[in-house]
């Protein structure tokens, strides 16, 4: 049975990537409403830590993972790893004696604790002295309620505070001001500020590279010249190709050795994962790492639905869909100067054409909305049950190939 699980990144103040909340998403038809919270969680925690391995969905980070008050009594976590697992308290649990007892078992035992959604009630103080980090959810609290809870809480100088829902730079700067260390949303995949100023030679030189690249009609020996010609892009291959996700009996030791092994297709997919990198260098990895996951989840959607014949493009459409963000100007602007066609174009300029529902699916999966997600994987003809599992092989697809990169 296939279990749907999303994940969504949490930063620190210098918006590097700390950990991930891990969702479950129920099974068959992506339907949480009949799952009971308790359930939910275990199979969450089975399904990540059992079945997929949590090096393939979080990589090194650790994850927050919602418990339920019968959850937190059942010590179902002391079979998890402490230092892989956040333990996010729910905002319905009562503090109990028995519960407060369970949690300082888990606190002793080296757990950490957050609690989730909270608002402040003097009852809740035996939970927030065991408590690492407290979430607020930032778009739902009113900017003078988080002034009074920031304060009301300051007299517990071991808390750390994490803003849910942050999904402007705006809302992200705002949020640091008051005194948050960490930030939860999608703040990163938008573009922090439209700039009038023109992009540096540096960024010109790479998009002319990308360019190059992502023409279908670009020969071996013209990508054979592109990248010899960088130093970078030549160890960064090499040091790929020899890695140990290949176990290769003999090192590859040229371009043309290396474009030979990989063929046309995956050596371009790498390149522009590397311009792709060198273009975002001022921003947080984590856009990086949702630009490949969305290519590589575009890509199996359309091998798994009505568009096997596009799947090429599809990587591509899920590439670029954050090339605004990386690049802080119009996405029109910056797709005129590459060679994509125009069912690509479409797709990711107005969210139109056959393409279009394939991203809409990615982003509708990425923010946890379930039913205009369902309704783009109708049109392009996949089926629900599939979704979690393809999901999970974008992300393990990301992982090895940034890890090895």
């Amino acid at each position: 049975m296939d279990f749907c699980i999303a994940r969504q990144p949490i930063f620190n103040h210098n918006k590097r990537l700390y950990a991930y909340e891990l969702l479950y998403r129920g099974n068959n038809e992506w339907n949480l409403s009949n799952t009971e919270g308790s359930r939910a969680t275990s199979s969450l925690l089975v399904s990540t830590f059992l079945t997929e391995g949590i090096e393939k969905i979080t990589g090194t980070k650790p994850c927050f993972i919602n418990f339920t008050q019968e959850l937190l009594l059942k010590n179902i976590h002391s079979a998890f790893p402490k230092n892989r697992l956040v333990i996010e308290i729910l905002e319905d649990v009562e503090p109990t004696t028995e519960v407060v007892e369970a949690c300082q078992k888990m606190v002793d035992q080296g757990y950490t604790l957050a609690l989730d959604d909270f608002i402040y009630k003097p009852k809740f103080d035996p939970l927030i002295r065991l408590a690492s980090i407290i979430k607020v959810d930032f778009k739902l609290t009113p900017l003078d309620s988080l002034e009074k809870l920031l304060y009301k809480l300051s007299r517990f100088d071991h808390l750390k505070f994490l803003a849910e829902k942050v999904e402007t730079y705006e809302e992200f700067d705002k949020s640091l001001k008051l005194g948050f260390s960490y930030f939860q949303g999608y703040f990163f995949s938008y573009p922090e500020k439209i700039q009038i100023e023109e992009l540096t030679s540096v960024k010109i030189n790479l998009l002319r590279l990308l360019a190059e690249v992502s023409q279908k009609k670009t020969t071996i020996t013209r990508l054979n010249e592109i990248v010899s010609i960088d130093v970078a892009l030549t160890y960064k291959l090499l040091r790929f190709l020899n890695s140990a996700h290949f176990f290769l009996l003999e090192k590859v030791v040229s371009v043309s050795r290396a474009i030979s092994f990989l063929g046309a297709t995956r050596f371009r997919r790498f390149v522009m994962l590397i311009l792709i990198a060198e273009i975002a260098t001022d921003k947080p990895e984590e856009l990086v790492r949702l630009a490949v996951v969305r290519a590589k989840f575009c890509e199996l959607l359309a091998t798994h639905g009505n568009l096997k014949k596009h799947s090429n493009e599809l990587f591509l459409v899920g590439l670029f869909s954050l090339i605004d963000a990386m690049l802080d100007k119009p996405i029109k602007e910056l797709l005129a100067g590459l060679p994509l066609t125009n069912n690509v174009t479409i797709a990711l300029i107005d969210k139109t054409g056959p393409y279009a529902p394939v991203l809409e699916a990615v982003r509708n999966y990425e923010q946890s909305l379930k039913s205009p997600c369902l309704n783009n994987l109708k049109l392009i003809q996949v089926s629900p049950q599939s979704v979690g599992s393809l999901y999970l092989q974008a992300v393990e697809y990301s992982e090895q190939l940034l890890a090895d990169c």
